[in-house]
């Protein structure tokens, strides 16, 4: 059940201990939602939320603090208002989509209540008709809710409450000047709730000049370890720790995997080489435009990507269940961003693998990490080639078990008796010698292979196609379709989505069309420059 449980209280126990009788409405949502208790946060929270009073709430991310502000919030709301009477802003368009479901989820039986989130890339003029139309709680980014008071479609007069969440990642962020504008512009009767995994001074700041009277209420850092996960980690050279993720890959075979760097030029440089060894892998970085990261996410969610590589801030928001490893490829700065990444993996009663690379002096960096997290991170050797071989002959034998048990190999073994009467060669010699073949082909080069056209990553009807060229050569969508027009001869509207990162693109094309696009490009020079087409998968 996680944690000590006398550090859980039930929604119920709460309502009768503090007598705040919450709504039915809100218990019926609650239960709807499958909590049974309390998290730390959203027990110590609650009470005093609902007296009406400021609270900075200390608490990460994954801790349940939507709940811990949104059925404080929900219980104020005056459903006869259509009035803007609650405004939540959040660091990141992802974060903000995500806590506008789950307060939907917390007010499932108040139809009466409105909630619309509000983020820079999705068309401005769709969320003017909808905050037209009557809106109770905003959920905001600070850039875009800007925005809207710099245009008078947003009216602040009538809020009573305003949450600042995931504080410390929106200054981080740059947003500080934006946050304060923001709450210059608030009613000065109203109740401040602010959350943060951290307390820097800057906070504290702000804090103090837009609270009164703050209540402050914390989880311990105990709380935030999950038991579920393994933890380990592998001593290597920086240079080596591409060879060792590729290795680990292999070994563990996981389904959907994250990847943690700390800067955005590693994300990409990461992402060049995982796809060049025919891994399906993608970026997820702060430079990124809006539409590349929501086809990034929308593809990784899908399970058309299964490797997402991302940096701190560009992951926050990110909500995926069935995240089965969770890989620290630079170890991080912070010590609760550590909590924070291999939380990812082991969720909704899962079991989940966090693996750390170290090089050096790091190594007391990871003890720091193990004493703030109460936890075990263990050392491990570096698996050899031979280990990757031996696994994927595992695998295939793994996989021959299934194929006896449900084929009919009455052809092949006869084939087989054939070659043992005209040869001096046993079953095992074969067998042995097929397995070996087997084994090479999954090492052999990507020239050797066929293409696949089939799995790609790209929506039905269409074949994504990987070249070796991007930002920093400085191409554009334009370059990228003239060069593809004009070569293969494909009408330019039928191209789909153009995605130019740092070192590399993808560009999608009509199935019918993939081939003559692959062999006209085969010798095409792009700006001047030869590239590499191919599929973005191999078989």
């Amino acid at each position: 059940m996680g944690p000590d449980r006398k550090e859980y209280v039930s929604f119920m126990e709460i309502v009768k201990f503090n007598e705040l009788g919450l709504s039915e409405k809100i218990l019926k949502a609650v239960a709807a939602m499958g909590f049974e208790e309390a998290s730390p946060i959203q027990a110590k929270a609650i009470p005093a939320a609902m007296q009406g009073i400021d609270l900075i709430g200390q608490a990460q991310t994954g801790t349940g603090k939507t709940a811990a502000f949104g059925i404080p919030v929900l219980e104020k709301i005056d459903v006869k208002s259509k009035e803007l009477q609650v405004l939540v802003l959040c660091p990141t368009r992802e974060l903000a989509i995500q806590t506008a479901e789950e307060m939907r989820n917390l007010a499932k039986y108040m139809s009466a209540v409105k909630i619309l989130p509000i983020y820079g890339g999705q068309e401005i003029v769709k969320q003017i008709r909808s905050l037209k139309a009557g809106v109770q709680i905003v959920i905001g980014t600070p850039g875009r809710v800007m925005d809207h008071m710099r245009r008078k479609t947003l009216r602040l007069d009538s809020v009573h409450t305003v949450v600042l969440d995931e504080a410390d990642e929106m200054l981080n962020m740059g947003f500080r000047d934006d946050i304060e504008t923001i709450l210059k512009e608030m009613p000065e009767e109203r109740q401040t709730l602010l959350f943060s995994a951290t307390m820097p001074k800057a906070i504290l700041d702000i804090a103090k000049t837009y609270q009164k009277d703050a209540v402050t209420v914390k989880v311990v850092k105990k709380d935030l370890t999950v038991p579920s996960i393994d933890q380990f980690y592998y001593e290597c050279k920086p240079k080596n720790k591409e060879e060792v993720l590729c290795r680990l890959l292999d070994i563990h075979a996981p389904k959907r995997s994250l990847v943690f760097c700390n800067t955005k030029r590693q994300v990409d440089e990461l992402v060049t080489a995982l796809v060049g060894r025919g891994y399906f892998a993608a970026g997820l970085h702060g430079d990124m435009q809006q539409a590349q990261r929501d086809r990034v996410m929308k593809s990784f969610r899908d399970g058309r990507t299964d490797i997402l590589v991302a940096s701190d801030v560009a992951a926050r928001g990110i909500d995926v269940d069935d995240v089965e490893a969770v890989f620290n490829y630079d170890l991080p700065q912070d010590d609760e961003y550590y909590v924070h990444r291999i939380g990812r993996t082991g969720r909704a009663g899962r079991t989940g693998k966090a693996f750390s690379f170290v090089s050096g002096k790091e190594v007391y960096k990871l003890k720091e990490i193990q004493r703030y997290c109460k936890t075990k991170i263990y050392a491990q050797k570096i698996p050899s080639m031979n280990d990757v071989a031996m696994t994927k002959m595992g695998n295939l034998l793994e996989q021959a078990d299934t194929v006896i048990k449900n084929e009919d190999l009455t052809t092949l073994i006869n084939a087989i008796e054939e070659k043992i009467n005209d040869e001096d060669y046993t079953a095992l010699d074969i067998a042995a010698a097929l397995l070996k073949l087997a084994v090479k082909d999954n090492d052999s080069s990507v020239d050797e292979d066929e293409y696949d056209l089939d799995n790609t990553g790209a929506e039905n009807g269409m074949v994504r196609l990987f070249i070796n060229i991007g930002k920093s050569q400085k191409v554009s969508p334009k370059d990228i379709l003239g060069a593809v027009a004009g070569e293969s001869g494909i009408p330019g509207r039928l191209v789909g989505a153009i995605d130019i990162y740092d070192k590399y693109t993808f560009i999608e094309v009509p199935r019918e069309y993939a081939e003559d696009v692959l062999t006209s490009m085969n010798q095409a020079k792009i700006k001047g420059k030869n590239i590499n087409m191919e599929p973005a998968n191999r078989k």
